[in-house]
């Protein structure tokens, strides 16, 4: 990988990463069980965008 796609994977982690947070934040704001429900599904569906870039970096590294 170049280093110029490298940063943009960086940018993307980083990117999946504040998704995440902020989910979880959010959801312990929210006061309405169904939109918690729903900022919960987001952040696992961020959370496994994470893991599948983690997961392309270690190929990339093998």
């Amino acid at each position: 990988m170049t280093e110029k796609e490298l940063l943009y994977v960086e940018d993307a982690i980083n990117h999946e990463i504040y998704m995440i947070t902020t989910c979880k934040e959010v959801e312990d704001c929210l006061t309405d069980e169904i939109l918690r429900k729903v900022v919960k599904k987001i952040g696992k569906k961020h959370t496994s965008i994470l893991t599948m870039f983690m997961d392309l970096l270690k190929e990339e590294e093998n």
